[in-house]
């Protein structure tokens, strides 16, 4: 029963959740990466369905010994991060109960919602957020992507504010070399100067 317990503490299972165009499946990728690099056994699948055009996408990742399915069970989520509010209330069923969970505050609307068909207000959302989960870290956006550069490395920024938290079994140094060995050398100081942000969160957290 004690190593049963042990192994369950070893496991690490992580979603991460946008729509089409935020970096999500680089970013899951990057965490899959580093897990391998420390010889983590890891399982992971997305679900992108129509991300082309602005649709959901979601990623699982599973870290840890013992793990034979791809897709994280409802309610054992350790963590998970969100590009965009209403996606974040959309998975908040697979959120463990101690679970973390870092939403970015940005909304991005479907593409539908220009034709009137759908609307939402974020404020709502958030406060949804706010009394439903226990560890929730939220991420002004705007301030993000302006101090970013480029809403395109968002995604690492907060990988940094999750590796903070202490949510992954990670270093800042192993990104580092996994982003030094993944991303092209001519967007490589952009992805760094992203990560340093998001070590620093705390300056612009909400």
């Amino acid at each position: 029963m004690i190593a049963y317990r042990k192994e369950r503490e070893d496991r690490k299972n992580c979603l991460i959740t946008g729509v089409g165009g935020q970096g999500t499946v680089l970013l899951s990728r990057l965490i899959g990466n580093a897990a391998l690099e420390q010889g983590l056994a890891v399982r992971g699948t997305e679900t992108i369905g129509m991300a082309q055009r602005g649709g959901s996408v979601v990623s699982h990742i599973r870290i840890g010994a013992g793990i034979h399915a791809p897709l994280i069970p409802l309610h054992q989520g350790d963590l998970i991060i969100a590009f965009e509010c209403a996606e974040a209330v959309r998975v908040l069923p697979f959120l463990a109960e101690e679970g973390q969970m870092i939403v970015l505050n940005r909304p991005v609307p479907p593409v539908i919602s220009a034709l009137g068909a759908y609307r939402y207000d974020p404020g709502t959302l958030m406060h949804y957020l706010k009394e439903q989960v226990q560890q929730l870290t939220l991420i002004d956006g705007e301030k993000l992507i302006n101090q970013c550069g480029n809403p395109r490395v968002v995604n690492v920024a907060l990988l940094g504010v999750a590796l903070t938290l202490k949510c992954l079994p990670f270093t800042p140094e192993d990104i580092i070399r996994i982003i030094t060995k993944q991303v092209p050398p001519r967007f490589l100081d952009l992805n760094l100067k992203a990560l340093q942000l998001g070590l620093h969160h705390l300056r612009w957290a909400r």
